[in-house]
């Protein structure tokens, strides 16, 4: 089994554009991989190709009918906030065992590459008392961090970072998403990252011409979860 937790400096950042680059780049290798994303809000039912669940299905080459939606993301909201506020807002509330349990279901049962997909940043809450932070430690998977390139992201990132260490929590890799707009080149910012977190691959991902850079994230990965499995 090879499983990973992505999570972000914040929202928007790209957390769903990576996970569909590397499910892209195991299928171009020949290697099967798939992809959930639990808790999912900003969710129109009669837009479900426009939602993040419809881009990883897409990128699975699965139909985006509303059962495979329903099938990786079971906790769909409405409104575009934080999990538990958009829960709130329909007068629910998230059970966070049960998203633990079909967490673990789906990587339990995968022999294959498979990605767990956060909502929103690391620290955003899913309840009262819990937040997605607790969510990677009850799991217990390396994560794969997301971040940007605009204005603010080295200290989103480090500080996001420092929180997950925290906790005990593995940083298989840092990877930068190039944003729209961006005050300094790429790799100058993922310099700057590297010598605050010199133990942790810092990955950089172009805004064009990309395919080279998900393969080798990719390649990355799975290498690493032979060597952790030796």
């Amino acid at each position: 089994m090879t499983a990973y937790f992505v999570t972000g400096t914040g929202t928007e950042i790209g957390k769903t554009y990576v996970v569909a680059g590397i499910i892209r780049a195991a299928r171009a290798a020949g290697r099967t991989a798939r992809a959930i994303k639990p808790v999912m809000s900003g969710y129109d039912p009669a837009d479900p190709g426009g939602s993040d669940a419809g881009v990883l299905l897409r990128a699975m080459d699965l139909p985006v009918t509303a059962q495979n939606v329903a099938a990786i993301s079971p906790w769909r909201y409405a409104a575009f906030l934080s999990p538990d506020m958009a829960a709130a807002r329909e007068n629910r509330q998230i059970d966070f065992a049960e998203v633990v349990t079909f967490c673990e279901a789906t990587v339990g049962r995968a022999n294959e590459l498979t990605l767990v997909e956060g909502a929103g940043g690391a620290m955003v809450p899913l309840n009262g008392t819990q937040n997605i932070r607790s969510l990677i430690v009850t799991l217990g998977l390396p994560v794969i961090l997301v971040g940007g390139t605009y204005l603010g992201t080295i200290s989103h990132t480090l500080t996001t970072a420092e929180a997950l260490s925290a906790r005990g929590i593995a940083i298989a890799a840092v990877v930068l998403n190039e944003s729209a707009q961006s005050p300094a080149p790429l790799d100058e910012i993922a310099a700057t990252i590297r010598r605050f977190l010199p133990f942790t691959p810092v990955r950089t991902i172009p805004r064009h011409g990309n395919d080279a850079a998900f393969q080798s994230l990719e390649a990355q990965l799975m290498n690493e979860a032979r060597l952790s499995s030796l």
